[in-house]
């Protein structure tokens, strides 16, 4: 055990809240608040004040599990490694290689997530490699990516908003989801900043807001859309930056002439008198930001939304500016990073294009391989764990829990089932994990060194506080191992900063280089923004790809210039230009179109989902801590009292919701706090109450992201005897 205090990073949120951890006599650690960490600044929800008891070996797992007669039973790590290479093996070689499917987590580190996407294409030649970071904010990359030429979740530091004039928040409950970054919008308005809050609910980050706008769920893109067209009516439109710093203006403001106010008043429910004010509210300070986050983006429209939310950004001249721009709230501890380095079906290593015959030969070069060995892009989440069992035939699954996340559900199980062979690498024993032919007791945050991106796109070092159980592996080991087992001896370190030095390689030109960042330089600062290349600024990146100096790349950590001779990374993207081969800025014309699954006879209620303040995510961990349960003890549905009345429900008793993909069942939560024709239901829990047995994977056709947030489906009120039953 380490006897002095390390300072390292939250497990949980894309915030990657600092923390403190010191040791305590008997083992273990305890959290104490780090306040010179900028983003949270000390503060910690309960989530990150609890986030050791996961740590204890009264709830983790502290020994490789393979499956016998049935039922799951310890085993030694060798025992439990050979079976995993002869499942992959056998597969391989009776259905080749694309039968081996990999499924990543953005809870990853860069370093096992860079590991994993060059373990599938390397070792099993397998082109079906994704991550359950596609069902966060991969809408918002793809609309990111088509305005601004690069994705990277806020272009500035966290520390931007309090000063700018307005805050449009769209689809994002920050109170619950991330309450550190609450701070933020609390000090924008003492600041005389406004607040607008998008959300289908009154949720306690709502409450906050100047004016609260509660659409019908999965109409934000005619929201915008409508927005736009008053801007544009008003003449409050930038036509100078539009000029000279954008083009496509003539085509986007053509579709949103098209979305009259009264017309997106009968689509949204949001009034013409909303509609105006928010457009003023918007508009009429100099520096204004458009954040989204997975209300607007877990759509079958999702890259649409975002299209539009940027238009209406880029039309009032924000992007690029100071104070001002659009970003996107990530969710996942790592979704930015898990993403950027590999793990994602259509990318390699430092956000580079699978399909890029120069990121092949540079990647290639890197690993020491052929590029014309590495497979082409495969499936995107939902659709390799639709193909589980048919085409995929064994799947080794990291950091994930689609028996509870994935949208459909119950079918994503039923494939799961129907596997030759499965193996998942886990901390706790989930859903998913208790299907597994073989499971691998993994380290854990606290007990390993890694680094993570967070929302910011701020690299941050992670450091190992106490040692791991005996008989628990780093992930790093596992595929260290697995590898060798499969004929690869070299290119698997287990060591996370020779990975980090490989990374720096691979990533080094790219779109999001960190070729200048090292474990050196995030031990002793807050972190490193990219793009951060190695070059001198002295020198000028001369490794970055045109149009990706981003605006301002010699800037200090604060927006000073510095000619100190180590590129002091990008805190704030599109100061000078946009990272497009002209450097301007694209609008994206886009129009409304309705959610995939429209109410009916039938199925006449909108069900959208979310997140509680005391679960994350699927729950698997969380759901393991006392004090965390206590506040958050299982699933409900949230109803608007008229609805409840139809119903005959009073609060708490149990309803049901069905939609055309099953049956969940949970208390009733009655307020006013939500739309009469719309119910809610947080995702965290399995068995009766999974939200996901329910939602609907419609996919965008862009980004690949299932329409999570809107599906029809009827409420029903459940008698006394079918009640006791359940």
């Amino acid at each position: 055990m380490q006897t002095s205090v390390t300072p390292t990073h939250c497990p949980y949120c894309a915030l990657q809240c600092g923390m403190n951890l010191t040791p305590e006599p008997a083992g273990g650690v305890t959290v104490v608040e780090r306040p010179d960490f900028p983003v949270n600044r000390g503060a910690l929800c309960g989530k990150g004040r609890t986030a050791p008891a996961v740590l204890s070996s009264h709830v983790r797992l502290t020994s490789p599990l393979v499956r016998s007669g049935g039922t799951l039973v310890p085993a030694t790590w060798d025992e439990a490694l050979d079976r995993i290479a002869e499942g992959l093996r056998r597969t391989r070689t009776e259905h080749g290689p694309d039968a081996c499917g990999v499924f990543g987590g953005g809870g990853l580190t860069n370093e096992k997530a860079y590991t994993l996407g060059k373990f599938a294409r390397i070792v099993l030649g397998t082109s079906q490699i994704d991550y359950n970071g596609r069902f966060c904010m991969s809408s918002a990359a793809a609309g990111g990516i088509k305005a601004f030429g690069l994705d990277r979740g806020l272009p500035f530091p966290l520390e931007d908003i309090p000063k700018t004039g307005c805050v449009l928040l769209v689809g994002s409950n920050l109170a619950e989801t991330m309450p550190p970054a609450l701070r933020y919008l609390t000090e924008l308005k003492e600041n005389g900043g406004r607040l607008i809050v998008v959300d289908p609910r009154r949720t306690r980050t709502a409450e906050q807001a100047d004016l609260h706008l509660a659409p019908r769920p999965g109409t934000d893109l005619a929201l915008a859309l409508g927005l736009l067209h008053l801007i544009v009516a008003e003449g409050r439109t930038d036509e100078a930056y539009i000029r000279e710093r954008t083009s496509g203006w003539e085509e986007a403001r053509a579709a949103a002439m098209a979305h009259w106010p009264e017309y997106v008043e009968r689509i949204t429910g949001v009034s013409v008198p909303e509609l105006r004010e928010a457009v003023r509210l918007f508009c009429e300070p100099e520096a204004a930001m458009v954040l989204t986050a997975r209300g607007p983006e877990q759509q079958s429209k999702g890259t649409d939304t975002v299209s539009a939310w940027i238009n209406l950004s880029l039309a009032t001249g924000r992007p690029g500016r100071p104070l001002s721009g659009y970003g996107c709230l990530t969710g996942q501890g790592n979704g930015q990073g898990g993403r950027e380095h590999g793990q994602k079906a259509d990318q390699l290593p430092g956000y580079r294009k699978l399909t890029d015959p120069e990121a092949r030969r540079h990647v290639a070069e890197v690993w020491g391989v052929d590029p014309d060995s590495l497979p082409g892009p495969g499936r995107s989440a939902y659709e390799l764990l639709d193909a589980l069992g048919t085409d995929i035939r064994s799947l080794l699954l990291m950091a994930s829990n689609p028996v509870v996340s994935a949208p459909r559900a119950a079918h994503v199980e039923e494939r799961i089932r129907s596997l030759d062979f499965l193996a998942v690498c886990d901390v706790v024993l989930s859903e998913t994990a208790e299907l597994a032919d073989v499971v691998l007791p993994v380290t854990q945050w606290a007990e390993e060194t890694g680094t993570t991106t967070n929302l910011e796109g701020r690299v941050l070092l992670r450091r190992r506080a106490i040692t791991p159980p005996e008989g628990v592996r780093s992930d790093l080991h596992v595929m260290h191992e697995l590898a060798a087992r499969l004929g690869v001896e070299k290119g698997f370190p287990t060591d996370p900063e020779e990975v980090f030095e490989e990374l720096r390689r691979a990533s080094a030109g790219g779109p999001a280089d960190y070729s200048g960042i090292t474990y050196g330089r995030l031990a002793a600062e807050n972190g490193v923004f990219w793009p951060c290349p190695a070059d001198s600024p002295a020198d000028g990146p001369a490794d970055v790809p045109e149009g990706a100096s981003l605006g301002a790349p010699h800037d200090g950590p604060n927006g000073e210039p510095t000619d100190t001779a180590v590129h002091p990374g990008t805190p704030r993207l599109f100061l000078d230009r946009f990272a497009t081969e002209d450097g301007r800025a694209r609008f994206v014309p886009v129009s409304h179109r309705a959610i995939a699954e429209e109410p009916d006879d039938e199925y006449p209620v909108l069900l959208t989902t979310g997140r509680v303040v005391a679960q994350y995510q699927s729950g698997a961990q969380t759901r393991r801590v006392d004090e965390l349960n206590a506040a958050a003890p299982g699933p409900f549905v949230e109803l608007h009292p008229r609805l409840a009345e139809r119903l005959g429900a009073a609060e708490g008793d149990p309803v049901a919701v069905v939609s055309r993909r099953g049956r969940a069942v949970a208390p009733a939560r009655i307020t006013n706090a939500i739309r009469p024709d719309t119910v809610f239901m947080p995702f965290h829990w399995p068995g009766e109450g999974r939200a996901n047995t329910l939602t609907n994977p419609a996919l965008d056709p862009t980004s690949r992201m299932p329409e999570f947030k809107a599906c029809a489906v009827r409420v029903e009120a459940v008698n006394a005897v079918e009640a006791v039953e359940a």
